[in-house]
């Protein structure tokens, strides 16, 4: 009897099918298979923290399934950490600024310590006092960018900050030469291609940590709405992908994350641009939030006071066709920074989310679940920022390509740091050029 060529090949699919499904429940709840645990053998493992959740959150808690005890962990310590966020914020931005530079000196100190962790046992000579001297090497040189810039009249006051601002960049190319050259000293005949690996993790830390909170604080000078608005967004789009994929989530998104779900990445995306477009009409209304950061030389304190830009004044929008038939208005109010709120929103929950998919693969990489367990039901605060460092380089490039124009006060600083005849010289030729644009006459007669 003929077999039916139908059938066999209907039983091939399934006896496929169940193999891949097979293949799936073996993947291990951080989504490690066991395949990629025998390709990635030969990478030392970092050991695994101890759960450090509160005891009382533990007793609380000891009925549920572990599933609504992570959610309910993860539920309170969110709203702690939004709470000392406001708390933070009220405190003003020099507080902000400072905490800044606290988190990204942990989430250096995390990620060093996973290489330190998996490389321990090679007795590399110096490895971690060079990686903290490069970190306070860039840092000077960041900072003292900063300073330079936002604090120009106090620097010039005082000799001693005059001096190190005009060699700032020459003493910053000492300090790096010098950790550099310890760095070639401590070389090991027979370790000198692991320790030229973690000479290459120290630097790519710096590059993706240091650098870019840097760029959070040059938001920040730009106005606080630049850096809270952005950060919101962010955390937005974390709760709410958490919470539409808790419920709803069915379809997985990518292999990286294995929990992450489309129904996660699509309610997160949707929340998060109606909490944007609110979020930046309620801020938009308030100088201490709109107006940049500007230090005050009389009083040696930061200021948070301007006649805000038309970014941040009510206009009226005419409603494209389709949306007049159904609200029935023709026009509506709204901060023009409202309309940029949408793409910083879009950028959280679309491209913001590939930061932690980079830091899930990464931690994949050394099987570890978490940077660190500083946050119980979090992980480490590199688990926290993985995606905000993504969304700082974005906010940074977006200020400087859509929204910041020539800036009048850098323009005078750097006028004012020029020798007599220089000034003179540019005096005359700005006054030339005035003169032939016939505005100076005007503004002469004006003042006559």
């Amino acid at each position: 009897m003929q077999k039916d060529p139908g059938k066999a090949r209907t039983r091939t699919r399934d006896l496929l099918d169940a193999r891949r499904k097979y293949s799936e429940l073996k993947v291990d709840k951080d989504g490690v298979s066991d395949n990629e645990s025998k390709v990635d053998s030969g990478v030392p493992e970092v050991p695994v923290p101890a759960d450090d959740t509160p005891e009382v959150l533990n007793k609380a808690l000891s009925g549920l399934s572990s599933r609504w005890k992570n959610w309910w962990v993860r539920g309170i310590l969110t709203l702690a950490m939004i709470s000392f966020f406001f708390f933070i914020i009220y405190l003003g931005p020099m507080v902000l600024m400072m905490i800044v530079l606290c988190v990204q000196i942990k989430c250096f100190q995390e990620i060093i310590t996973i290489g330190y962790s998996v490389y321990h046992s090679y007795h590399l000579p110096w490895f971690r006092t060079l990686s903290w001297y490069f970190l306070l090497c860039v840092n000077y040189f960041f900072y003292g960018e900063t300073v330079t810039d936002y604090f120009f009249t106090l620097v010039q006051r005082e000799e001693p900050l005059r001096i190190l601002s005009k060699y700032h960049r020459f003493i910053s190319f000492a300090l790096y030469l010098t950790g550099f050259c310890m760095f070639v000293l401590s070389l090991v005949k027979k370790h000198y291609r692991l320790q030229f690996y973690m000479f290459g993790w120290t630097h790519v830390t710096l590059l993706i940590v240091v650098t870019q909170s840097h760029l959070i604080i040059h938001n920040l000078f730009e106005g606080m709405i630049w850096f809270i608005v952005p950060i919101s967004c962010v955390i937005c789009n974390d709760i709410m992908a958490y919470m539409f994929g808790f419920f709803f989530g069915r379809t997985p998104l990518i292999k990286l994350s294995p929990k992450k779900t489309w129904e996660g990445f699509i309610g997160g995306f949707f929340s998060t641009i109606v909490f944007g477009i609110m979020l930046s009409y309620v801020m938009a209304g308030y100088r201490y939030f709109v107006c940049p950061v500007e230090f005050n030389n009389d009083s040696n304190s930061f200021q948070v006071d301007c006649e805000p830009s038309e970014l941040f004044q009510l206009q009226d929008y005419a409603l494209p066709g389709i949306l007049e038939s159904v609200t029935g208005w023709t026009t509506v109010r709204l901060y023009p920074f409202q309309i940029h709120s949408i793409a910083l929103s879009s950028f959280a929950s679309i491209v913001g989310p590939f930061g932690g998919f980079f830091a899930s693969g990464f931690k994949r990489a050394f099987k570890i679940k978490d940077f660190a367990n500083t946050i119980p039901g979090h992980g480490g605060i590199m688990d926290r920022f993985d995606c905000q460092y993504l969304m700082a380089t974005f906010v940074n490039v977006y200020i400087a390509s859509f929204i910041r124009g020539p800036n009048p006060s850098k323009v005078i600083q750097q006028l004012l740091a020029l020798r007599a005849d220089q000034q003179l010289h540019i005096f005359n030729s700005l006054k030339a050029h005035l003169t032939e644009k016939g505005l100076l006459p005007a503004l002469e007669e004006a003042a006559a």
